[in-house]
């Protein structure tokens, strides 16, 4: 991992951002990691566009905010539209397929949160914690153990193991997807 490594989770209000962004700062810190934790989001409860800023580093971490994502997550189509173009060169964009149409370039991830989230825990609300298996599970930016800590730590009382399923379905799905471009 890079000395500093920048993070957005980016959606619309209601798809669970925030907490994906707390989630995965718990996990850094279980892993020994430094890290910071900003949040963004409308006056709307629901349905407006809200942002999870994740910085982890090794070292000191000088300036909270995410400058150029490492790593981009667009939960709709307004967060690609309006973030796409703050993720570094090299950067990784991870789309919703259920709910992004388009993405500005051919090398992003484009996946089926929503759908593998329904398909596994029947709610839609748990494809933030899928996007986030999925995440971790692509750039192993904190430890598999780490993540299912601050899952069980963070859920919602009494969704503990729904969402541990979600989180374990991200992994899979991670898997099976460098597994295909290894066999390339």
């Amino acid at each position: 991992m890079s000395e500093r490594y920048e993070v957005r989770l980016a959606g619309k209000g209601g798809q669970g951002m925030i907490l994906a962004g707390i989630i995965l700062a718990e996990a850094a810190i279980l892993d020994g990691k430094n890290v910071t934790q900003t949040q963004s989001y409308g006056p709307e409860a629901r349905g407006g566009a809200s942002r999870s800023e994740v910085v982890i580093s090794d070292g000191e971490i000088d300036y909270p905010k995410v400058t150029q994502a490492d790593v981009l997550l667009c939960m709709s189509q307004e967060a690609c539209d309006r973030y796409c173009h703050d993720l570094k060169e090299h950067g990784l964009l991870i789309a919703d397929s259920v709910h992004v149409e388009r993405t500005p370039d051919n090398l992003a991830v484009e996946v089926p949160l929503t759908r593998w989230a329904e398909e596994t825990t029947g709610r839609q609300i748990t494809a933030s914690v899928v996007a986030l298996g999925f995440l971790v599970g692509l750039t192993g930016l904190v430890s598999r153990q780490a993540m299912e800590a601050a899952v069980k730590a963070r859920a919602p009382k009494g969704t503990a193991e729904i969402n541990l399923k979600a989180l374990a379905v991200g992994f899979e799905q991670a898997e099976r997807l460098l597994s295909s471009r290894r066999g390339r």
